[in-house]
């Protein structure tokens, strides 16, 4: 993810990141006003942003002062302007304790905001490190108009207030949010990272206008999503300004693509994953340990495989133990950028010339794959792909529409390559997804249950017989085959630079081969249904959204010797698929011939009788009509004090 989150709280979380985050994560000098340690670290002054900055008599773009951070963050939740107030109501007469509780934002609370990071991809960071001053200013303007989306989302479908007895009640915040964001260009490691921390404020307004606070959890829930429109976001506009293109390119084999600028080369992305290097180092250590770990009676203290869960808790823990040091040392960023080039020509094993103009290769890049790819959007084949990749990576094949909503924002980025989406696309996918594809399971026992976010659903599919995990390829053997050694031989030498047992760590296969596996058949299974060709209609255009889908290097060479058969295209392109091997993105591992995927077709058609039990189960809620994609305030339950009044359980 691109979007990370964390919880702010009143105390010493608070004064560390007024030491630190605030100015650029360096160390802020003991007794240094604000605005002075961040022009020595060489950051920008923070700005507000939010739609409610009206009701606390702020402004957008508007400077960030310490004194407003203190009250809003550090005090538990107090007015921006708290000391002023104060200071009036005890000029006018008041009681200190009124005039105390004159510049309060409602109940006082001990989380007071919430950290959104965003960074955007690496290609795109690195044209703004390498890139001239024009370069730099458009792809900056694209990363503050995608946070803006991003906070305005959050605000009218994500942001609740919670109040009444164990609050039941929830509202949007019709006057929005308050959020200081602050501006960053470098990581811990040095590389260029450009990225921004946006502190959020749970202080939200009611519709009676009393002051409650954001429900965090939500906030939590919906990370994946927002990080998922806003690398949509900065990506369109960054490609359709400087006349770029996206490809989808695999960092893990057998897990998510993600979608890079085209023409900028692998070994600039690896110069600045000098952090992920030591990362992944920890990791192999710490999953040694895990599979090895036994207690007091010689019996395996966890599992003896590393699961994707265990794996990414293994990870957060690498990460902490190899975090570096704060800098020492401020730069300007001309400075920061100067250094970024020369370390990149020196280290990087990219040609100089190739750095200077990396912005021409993009491009030639662009053409290339634009000219070659045509974006064809089939509303009805993409909730076929979200449905399928959902149901198979959350566990037990129930999930709710954020997980969908997010999945749909990765599919069109996946399809656009870099062009700009109608507003509301990603709705449309979602909806035509849950009405289609998708049974309700939800048992509606409490007032959460009843909200359409929290509804929970299941394909309507049987995929039981889909297989778990590809088989790896057998090896052939090699002209001098080695025999296998003696029971009473020394085992062969390790590789250097591994432990003995590293090699044989087991670990789960991830689920996103066997979500594209899904996705593969369920669209064969559309594509042979009568019914399902009579539904779509001639705007169903299968080749064009699948090309689109489809990484360039899998995509049918004009002079191919197979000849296609006339009538209706077919919806997977076996030649295509044959160039799996050679491909470096998603569907790279998945080596599919034309007869797997005829068994897939067949494992599908064969519905099963788990689906059909569910249907028995559930047909009541199948007629139900489709989730409006524009949830308004209907959804929730309307504001009414109810028996406890609306400040009951406060």
């Amino acid at each position: 993810m691109t979007v990370d989150i964390r919880v702010i709280r009143a105390g010493q979380m608070y004064r560390y990141y007024l030491r630190q985050t605030v100015v650029g994560d360096g160390r802020r000098p003991a007794r240094t006003p604000l605005r002075a340690a961040q022009e020595q670290a060489g950051v920008p002054a923070g700005r507000w942003m939010g739609r409610g900055l009206a009701a606390l008599g702020l402004a957008p773009g508007e400077e960030v002062a310490e004194s407003q951070l203190r009250n809003l963050f550090g005090e538990r939740g107090r007015h921006p302007y708290a000391d002023r107030i104060e200071d009036d109501r005890l000029a006018a007469g008041d009681s200190p304790e009124k005039a105390f509780k004159a510049g309060a934002l409602g109940r006082r609370v001990t989380v007071t905001g919430v950290d959104f990071v965003f960074r955007p991809q690496p290609s795109i960071y690195l044209l703004w490190a390498f890139g001239d001053e024009e370069i730099r200013l458009v792809i900056e303007a694209a990363h503050e108009r995608a946070i803006v989306r991003v906070l305005e989302w959050i605000e009218d479908e994500v942001a609740v207030i919670r109040y009444g007895t164990d609050g039941i009640y929830r509202v949007r915040p019709p006057g929005g949010l308050v959020a200081a964001r602050f501006r960053h260009y470098e990581a811990r490691s040095g590389m260029p990272l450009l990225h921004d921390h946006l502190l959020l404020s749970v202080k939200g307004q009611r519709l009676d206008g009393t002051w409650g606070s954001v429900h965090t959890t939500a906030l939590y829930e919906n990370t994946v999503a927002a990080s998922a429109l806003y690398n949509e976001l900065v990506a369109a506009e960054v490609c359709e300004e400087l006349g770029l293109a996206t490809e989808p390119r695999t960092v893990t084999p057998g897990r998510r693509p993600v979608m890079e600028i085209a023409g900028v080369p692998h070994e600039l992305i690896r110069w600045t994953a000098r952090r992920s290097n030591q990362i992944a180092a920890c990791l192999a250590e710490l999953e040694h340990e895990y599979v090895t770990a036994v207690d007091d009676n010689g019996d395996p203290k966890f599992l003896p495989v590393v699961s994707e869960r265990a794996r990414a808790r293994l990870e957060r823990v690498a990460a902490r133990k190899t975090r570096p040091s704060k800098k020492e040392k401020a730069r300007s960023l001309a400075q920061l950028r100067a250094d970024w080039k020369q370390s990149a020509i020196l280290s990087s094993g990219v040609a100089a010339s190739v750095i200077d103009s990396l912005l021409e290769h993009a491009r030639a890049a662009a053409v290339a794959i634009r000219a070659r790819v045509t974006a064809v959007v089939d509303v009805a084949l993409a909730a076929v792909d979200v449905v399928a990749t959902v149901f198979v990576m959350n566990e037990g094949g129930r999930f709710h529409r954020r997980h969908l909503l997010a999945e749909a924002r990765r599919h069109l980025a996946l399809v656009l390559r870099g062009r700009r989406r109608e507003p509301g696309l990603d709705d449309q996918v979602v909806a035509a997804a849950i009405s289609a594809h998708c049974l309700d399971t939800s048992e509606p026992k409490t007032v959460r249950g009843l909200e359409a976010g929290y509804r929970l659903y299941t394909a309507r599919w049987n995929l039981a017989d889909l297989p778990a995990r590809r088989r790896p390829p057998t090896p052939a053997p090699g002209p001098d085959p080695q025999p296998p050694a003696d029971p009473g031989e020394p085992p062969a030498p390790q590789p250097p630079g591994q432990d003995a047992g590293e090699r044989e760590i087991p670990r789960l296969t991830p689920q996103y081969d066997r979500a594209v596996l899904a996705g593969a058949a369920v669209r064969e299974q559309l594509r042979t249904t009568t019914t399902a060709t009579a539904v779509r209609g001639r705007a169903y255009d299968v080749a064009r959204h699948q090309q689109a889908a489809m990484p360039e290097q899998l995509l049918a060479p004009e002079n191919d010797d197979q000849e296609q058969k006339p009538g209706r295209p077919e919806a997977l392109d076996l030649t295509a698929l044959r160039a799996l091997r050679q491909s470096r993105t998603d569907v790279e591992a998945l080596e599919l011939t034309a007869e797997e995927l005829r068994r897939l077709a067949a494992a599908v058609t064969k519905t099963g009788e788990g689906a059909r039990v569910r249907k028995r189960k559930y047909t009541g809620r199948e007629t139900a009509p489709p989730v409006d994609p524009v949830r308004q305030e209907e959804q929730h339950r309307p504001q009414q004090p109810g028996p406890h009044g609306p400040e009951a359980g406060r």
